[in-house]
């Protein structure tokens, strides 16, 4: 199976993770609550384990957290992201000494 997960979903699993809502993290990385809890269902629809696990809200307030899970897959991005930012520099240097 393909899972399309880019910097756009790994904000909104930060935010989620930040704010303890997906209404506070959609506020948080400029979207509606209406397109932060279709990608944020999507992803845990994506994933063997859900990523986001959420609480209704009510009169003592809902909220939601990353899971285990989703802990997981937001260091692991940040791992590749990083290793890609170092490789880039590498080719950075190697293109530069090529160019007048």
């Amino acid at each position: 199976n393909t899972v399309s997960l880019g910097p756009g979903k790994i904000e909104l699993i930060n935010a989620i993770g930040r704010a303890g809502s997906i209404s506070g993290a959609a506020k948080m990385v400029g979207m509606s609550y209406r397109r932060a809890w279709l990608l944020t269902n999507a992803m845990n629809q994506d994933f063997k384990l859900p990523l986001v696990e959420s609480s209704l809200g009510g009169k003592g307030g809902g909220g939601a957290k990353l899971t285990e899970e989703g802990h997981k897959v937001l260091k692991l991005f940040r791992d590749m992201e990083l290793k890609a930012q170092k490789s880039l520099v590498k080719e950075k240097i190697i293109f530069s000494e090529l160019v007048n």
